[in-house]
């Protein structure tokens, strides 16, 4: 059996996986704002699915950052209290047993390029929608981390051709001002909201208010659209994937992926655009599965 948990900003999931890949058990809970809080949430629901499925399994975590093989430590983490510390050795030192660790964004598209949306092709984009930015690069089947384990970070670049009404951007927890992950996070798309005229709203109240017909909701589902595509051409640019995948809460929004590739040939650098931008098999949590996936099956 394989474990798979998966940090989020506001939840933590956890999946057993049978060998076969089938789903035997899913459990969630609240994050904690806490280092110490987290790590206990994570052993607790270990200990839960192994409890409920009566099976051991091995351990695989996404988190919203990446671990440094030569500190041992979490760096990058929009869920700062991680930074700098030892997750990966202080779960196995809990759970007795070795754990894998990787960012979640790497999860969430190793699932989806493995049997989900991104599935038989050699080229994929894995995007997180979520509390953050994040993404991911899968090439022919293997995961990219890059050099500086940031393949695919491209929430932490400057949101692309940007107007003089949104410059200089709202300040991120990086230090930089302008990132993607400021306009496009679920936070950020209420914080647009807001300061643009609306009531402070949910991103889902947002959604719905402008399914409802409210002007002021559906101009920012608009603006949010176009920052998207801007985003996602610069990548495109860069890499050329076949298939983009969104994942992340944000992704559950009505016709999010069509409205987007249409809105690609105003500016990715071609005359026409292939890619195809798609919206994820396995739901938006689909990372949880990639984390169980850090590990070969048990035998």
């Amino acid at each position: 059996m394989r474990i798979g948990i998966d940090l989020g900003g506001t939840k933590i999931e956890g999946i057993a996986l049978g060998d076969d890949g089938r789903e035997l058990a899913r459990m969630r809970v609240a994050t904690p704002s806490s280092y110490e809080g987290s790590v206990d949430a994570i052993v607790r629901l270990v200990n839960d699915l192994e409890s409920r499925t009566q099976m051991t399994g091995t351990v695989g975590v996404g988190i919203p950052g990446a671990m440094v093989p030569r500190t041992g430590v979490v760096k990058n983490a929009n869920s700062t209290w991680l930074i700098g510390r030892p997750l990966e050795r202080d779960l196995a030192t809990r759970l007795g047993r070795d754990v894998r660790i990787m960012n979640d964004a790497n999860c969430f598209t190793v699932s989806e390029a493995t049997d989900g949306a991104g599935a038989g092709f050699s080229v994929v984009f894995g995007v997180i929608l979520g509390t953050g930015v994040g993404g991911g690069i899968v090439i022919d089947g293997k995961i990219q981390t890059g050099a500086n384990l940031i393949a695919g970070e491209w929430g932490h670049n400057q949101l692309p051709w940007m107007r003089d009404d949104e410059s200089p951007g709202p300040s991120c927890y990086c230090g930089k001002r302008g990132c993607i992950e400021t306009f496009l996070s679920g936070p950020g798309l209420e914080r647009d909201h807001a300061m643009r005229g609306g009531h402070a709203l949910t991103a889902r109240e947002i959604v719905s208010a402008s399914s409802s017909g409210d002007r002021v909701a559906r101009a920012t589902l608009d603006r949010y659209h176009d920052r998207l595509a801007r985003s996602l051409a610069s990548v495109i640019n860069v890499i050329d994937p076949e298939v983009i995948v969104l994942g992340g809460g944000l992704s559950n929004m009505p016709d999010l992926a069509d409205n987007v590739a249409a809105l690609l040939t105003r500016y990715v650098f071609s005359d026409s655009v292939a890619t195809r931008v798609l919206r994820n098999r396995h739901g938006d949590t689909s990372g949880v599965r990639g984390a169980a996936w850090l590990w070969p099956p048990v035998t």
